[in-house]
């Protein structure tokens, strides 16, 4: 303000000295005042020019909006307004964009203040608060979004406060990117509670709505979990764009979505596993055999503590009076569309598990394993006489590891039904190893020993004969050459033996031949001749095998024999003289038979 009066001063002071005039004759030293005195009137009002233009001019930097706040002026703010359209006293609609902007005095009339331009990162929106505009309609606690064709209009200050904007929080968003906006009309709040609504991949969304959208019919529709049972959860759902429980889910994706307008609740629908193990004592009977093969029996016990992640722990049920903790595993699915009638009725797929589900799952395992079963009838060897025949039978404790199929079975039949009337599907209900009590199943376990302990031995009197085997071929593979050289022994044996056989069989014709040769020799000659002869022929054999013997018998014969009629005279006549001659050839070979 000073500047602006010492300029205005300057300028008056300037002009009047230029515009001074003398009426005396103009000399050479009333020449010099004069030019003097003009000069520096063009001096002065210089100065009270640039002084006044010094208070006219605004510089924005390019990152920059500036605002202005009118300080001097005749009209004041309508009651109930802040923000200046016609120049009224109080904070201007008007905002000044990057660079230079010449306003007459604007320094002096207003106020200047230059606000950074509002950066939205990607992932974030950012929530308006407009602190002017039309008052908010009766049961409205926000106003309604601005179609976003509108949007870049109506975040200009003179076309919000003309155009119908609602004075107090804004439906409508920043969305990631720059904007330059009023600061004195728009109050912005972008903090890590600002982040845009992520829906991931197999979930989905499930929108509670406080705010409605003008020109939608809002009527609620009583939806169910389930069309064929009248016991399923229902929840009234709308439309979107209406205040309450949208029927229609958000997919996955990106929203912008003003928390203070909406609540997304986040729903799986993917296959869930709840899991429903530990939380006991289980008691363990450890078999062992030592080295003479007796059984030997030592009791234990493990604590089975319920995992983290476990819905709950394992379910205790009463067979034969006997209570033993039988774990469990569910595959649960929630279908999108079912997704908001889950979020209405409980609150979501959390609530359903802990509130509805587990104990209608523990209820009905006990129910189930605790009365009774269909089992296929079977003949005595194990095997089903019939596919479908079935005998229905008060439930035993081994059924529960012998025929868990069916136990299986029914308990998932009957949870499927109260899953459905939660809008949960129920996939599949698996039991897990059932602490059985270890006094039942001893006797089973030492005979399964028995029996293997009996395959055992059997096995190894098996492998000792087999031992035995390969000993005894090796022996005989040792041994081979011997056994080839006895082998041709024996062949060698025989042959001889067959030629022994076949040379007595010759010799006995021969003899059989001789002896009716001499049998017709005797009838011929008589028994006594026949008898000389045989001897005679020896004789003769051993002198052709040993021909010194021909001398000693000459000496015992005489060569000339005179006697009787006697056959065996005339033979060793014979003998004797056949000695004789042959030793005379002998002794004289050139004397004559007839002198010798």
């Amino acid at each position: 303000m000073l500047s602006v009066i010492i300029g205005i001063l300057a300028i008056v002071i300037g002009a009047a000295a230029f515009m001074r005039r003398t009426g005396a004759p103009v000399g050479s030293h009333r020449l010099l005042r004069v030019v003097s005195s003009r000069a520096v009137g063009v001096v002065m009002i210089l100065i009270g020019a640039f002084m006044l233009l010094s208070t006219s001019f605004i510089l924005v930097d390019a990152n920059g909006v500036g605002h202005l706040k009118r300080i001097y002026a005749f009209k004041e703010l309508p009651e109930g307004r802040i923000i200046a359209l016609d120049g009224e006293k109080g904070p201007q609609a008007q905002i000044l964009g990057p660079g230079f902007h010449f306003i007459p005095l604007v320094r002096v009339l207003y106020d200047f203040e230059e606000w950074d331009v509002v950066t939205i990162p990607e992932g974030f929106y950012a929530q308006l608060t407009a602190l002017d505009g039309s008052a908010m309609p009766a049961g409205m606690f926000m106003a309604p979004a601005i179609p976003d064709s509108d949007v870049g209009d109506m975040l200009k200050a003179e076309s919000f406060l003309t155009k119908g904007g609602i004075r107090g929080p804004q439906e409508t968003v920043l969305k990631p990117g720059q904007y330059r906006l009023n600061r004195y009309l728009f109050d912005i709040r972008l903090d890590e509670n600002t982040d845009a609504t992520i829906i991931p991949a197999g979930h989905v969304g499930v929108v509670k709505s406080n705010v409605s959208q003008p020109g939608i019919n809002c009527i609620e529709e009583e939806v169910s979990a389930s069309a064929v049972s009248r016991e399923a959860l229902t929840v009234p759902l709308v439309p979107r764009g209406c205040v309450g429980i949208w029927k229609d889910p958000l997919f996955p994706g990106a929203y912008y979505l003003n928390r203070q307008a909406y609540e997304v609740t986040l729903v799986d629908t993917r296959v869930q596993t709840w899991e429903y193990k530990g939380g006991y004592t289980k008691r363990i009977i450890d078999l062992s055999v030592d080295q003479q093969g007796n059984i030997q029996q030592n009791e234990r016990s493990v604590q089975e503590r319920i995992p983290e992640d476990a819905a709950d722990r394992a379910v205790f049920v009463k067979v034969e009076g006997w209570d033993i903790p039988l774990e469990l595993r569910a595959l649960v699915q929630v279908d999108p569309s079912n997704a908001p009638v889950v979020v209405g009725s409980v609150g979501g797929l959390g609530e359903i598990e802990n509130r509805i589900l587990t104990p209608a799952i523990r209820s009905i395992v006990r129910n189930v394993a605790g009365a009774s079963i269909r089992v296929p009838d079977k003949n005595a060897d194990g095997t089903a006489t019939d596919p479908q025949t079935y005998t229905l039978r008060p439930t035993r404790v081994l059924d529960l590891i012998e025929n868990r199929d069916a136990l299986e079975q029914t308990i998932e039949q009957q949870i499927k039904v109260e899953g459905n009337k939660a809008g949960v599907d129920i996939r599949e209900i698996r039991l897990g190893e059932p602490a059985i009590p270890p006094e039942l199943l001893v006797s089973r376990l030492r005979v399964q020993l028995a029996d293997q302990l009996s395959n055992a031995y059997e096995r190894e009197t098996d492998a000792q004969q087999k031992r035995i085997e390969t000993e005894q071929a090796r022996s005989t593979a040792d041994e081979q050459p011997r056994l080839v050289e006895a082998q041709i022994a024996v062949q060698v044996a025989n042959q001889r033996e067959q030629e022994r056989a076949a040379l007595g069989r010759a010799e006995r014709q021969y003899l059989e031949e001789l002896a009716r040769g001499q049998r017709a020799q005797v009838d011929v000659l008589g028994q006594d001749r026949v008898a000389l002869l045989q001897a005679l022929e020896k004789l003769l054999t051993s002198l052709e095998r040993k021909p010194e013997l021909v001398g000693l018998v000459g000496k015992l014969v005489p060569n000339t024999v005179v006697g009787g009629d006697s056959g065996f005279a005339g033979a060793a006549a014979l003998l004797g003289a056949s000695l004789g001659g042959t030793q005379g050839q002998a002794s004289n070979p050139g004397r004559p038979a007839a002198q010798q």
